[in-house]
This record gives structure tokens, sequence and C-alpha cells, in this order.
């Protein structure tokens, strides 16, 4: 099976890889030399995701999935929520918007937050999603080296590690990414 994952995040790209069985291979949007900016315009990160789908499908022809991923914390009403990855701007810089969400959090009392990845599959000519979240707090300060985005400030319930100081195997086993990854590959498993 042959199937597009349409992201140019290549840190995304290498998570999800680790994930998928080898029966099924995974071309990136540079495979199907798809190089424009996919629209990412719903309200919703289900929106995105399915927008993002549907897009490669038409332009392009070819069975796929996406995903989008929002950061939603308790004390700020759900944001970044939808905007998480340009939260601090149109320049999408993960220092920017960690810095700016530290900010917003300095006076507040709940640090709760979670990341929410749906990932929708459009396959032959239907439309399926798969949600996968990961309840968590937002550190103080930034942690670890490893991960992307929000990984230095995010810290996973039951544990004392933000996913910038875990080992991509854990971080796939308990997060958010992985547990829609997950349930996306019991779905493939039964076709």
């Amino acid at each position: 099976m042959q199937l597009v994952f349409a992201t140019n995040n290549h840190n995304k790209l290498k998570e999800v890889q680790s994930l998928v069985p080898k029966h099924i291979k995974l071309l990136s949007l540079a495979d199907i030399l798809c190089t424009e900016d996919i629209p990412e315009t719903q309200p919703t990160i289900e929106g995105n995701a399915i927008q993002k789908a549907e897009y490669v499908k038409a332009n392009y022809g070819y069975d796929c999935f996406a995903d989008d991923t929002g950061l939603e914390v308790e004390a700020l009403n759900g944001e970044p929520g939808v905007y998480s990855a340009r939260y601090a701007g149109p320049q999408r810089n993960a220092e920017d918007n960690m810095n700016k969400l530290l900010s917003e959090l300095e006076n507040k009392h709940s640090r709760k937050a979670q990341f929410k990845t749906v990932i929708a599959l459009h396959l032959n000519g239907k439309l399926e999603t798969f949600t996968g979240i990961c309840k968590g707090e937002i550190t103080t300060k930034k942690q670890g080296d490893k991960g992307f985005g929000y990984d230095p400030i995010f810290k996973p319930d039951g544990y004392d590690q933000t996913f910038a100081e875990m080992d991509l195997e854990l971080k796939n086993k308990i997060g958010h990414r992985g547990k829609a990854v997950t349930q996306l590959i019991q779905f493939l498993s039964t076709l």
C-alpha cells in the first residue's frame, strides 16, 4: 500500500515513519512534487486536517492522510489551539511561540494543557478521522533539546520529563500524534 503523508514538516514525517508498518510505503509531499503551501484556513484542528487531505487527493490524485495538531491550554481558553504553529506570528518560529506562551501564563495558576492531533485519511473515496490527545502541563521554563515545537515546555501527566527530554520511542508511545497514528494503523490493518 502506498500513502502520501501531507506534510512538509520533516520532524513529523520522521515520527510517523517510525510508527508505520513496513508494508505501507509512505510518500512525502516532496515525493509527489507538491511544493505549494496547502491551505489551512479552517477554524478547527479537525477542519484543517480534512482540508489538507482533500487538497492532495483533489490536486494530485493520491490516497493520503494529513494531520493537524494544536496545543490547548486550559487557562487561555484553549489557546493557542488551531493557531499553535503561528501563535507568535506568521513566521512560525517555535522559540517565539514558546516565549509568548510562557509570558501569557506568568500570572495564571493553572498550567494544565493538552496536545491534540487529528489525522484525516482520504482513502478509496472515503474520509476517516482519528484523534489522539495527550494531557499534561506547561512548565515554567524550557527543558530538553529533543523534539520540536512546544516539546521543551510540555510535560505529560505522569512523567517528570518534557517531551523534549524524552526519546522518540517513549514520546510516540504516550504522545498525541502516536495515539492518532496508532488508530490510523489499526484502521489500515483491517482493509
